[in-house]
């Protein structure tokens, strides 16, 4: 006799969506098991001035992943296409990892990840939700929008970060190249340009949250 495979409903997606949410703010994420590509480098000399100004800038990028698992989360919740909610869950996974990866260098920097992630995650489940409510195209749009500008801060960053941190500047290159992936990915299955205003709110609010995260 063969056994039908279970179809998962949504009490089954909010299910998962809190054992993600617990896994993110608890700090242990579900990795793909992908190597650590700082692993490869050797640590250098800093002084505590600019151990201090690198956990800042790795805290800010750790608070963006979680961010980003929210706004997964809630689209893949509420997408209405199986192929759409799919996609959504293979890029949170590799989010995942960058997790992982920038809260490794934070400790390492001896600071610690911000207090504030869980009040941007909640925030950010809301926010995924509403964008899949309003239909996947637009919650597509919604996601390359997004890995569009984390692109443009994780620019900023490998701007400031010394040559020889290459720790550092290798989670960031990886991050930057998967962040462009998933933005392709989702341009691949129709995502819809956002207006300008939206654009320009999306800015505005990660603009609050790298202000804040830097210090707390």
């Amino acid at each position: 006799m063969s056994v039908q495979p279970r179809e998962f409903n949504i009490a089954d997606g909010f299910i998962n969506m809190i054992d993600t949410g617990l896994r993110t703010l608890l700090n242990n994420p579900a990795v793909t098991g992908r190597a650590n590509p700082a692993d490869s480098h050797d640590d250098i000399e800093m002084d505590d001035a600019q151990k201090k100004h690198i956990a800042g800038l790795m805290r800010i990028n750790h608070c963006g992943e979680v961010c980003a698992q929210g706004l997964y989360q809630g689209q893949a919740l509420t997408a209405k296409l199986p192929e759409v909610r799919e996609k959504m869950e293979e890029s949170a996974a590799e989010e995942n990892d960058h997790l992982a990866w920038t809260a490794g260098r934070v400790e390492e920097m001896g600071g610690k990840l911000s207090i504030l992630n869980p009040i941007f995650y909640v925030g950010s489940v809301a926010i995924g939700a509403a964008a899949g409510l309003a239909g996947d195209k637009w919650s597509l749009g919604f996601v390359a929008e997004t890995e569009y500008q984390v692109v443009k801060h994780l620019d900023g960053h490998l701007e400031q970060i010394p040559e020889q941190d290459k720790k550092s500047r290798s989670i960031l290159k990886l991050m930057k190249d998967d962040e462009l992936n998933h933005a392709t990915k989702a341009i691949e299955h129709g995502a819809e340009d956002l207006p300008a205003g939206i654009k320009h709110l999306m800015n505005l609010t990660s603009k609050l949250m790298t202000r804040t995260t830097y210090h707390i």
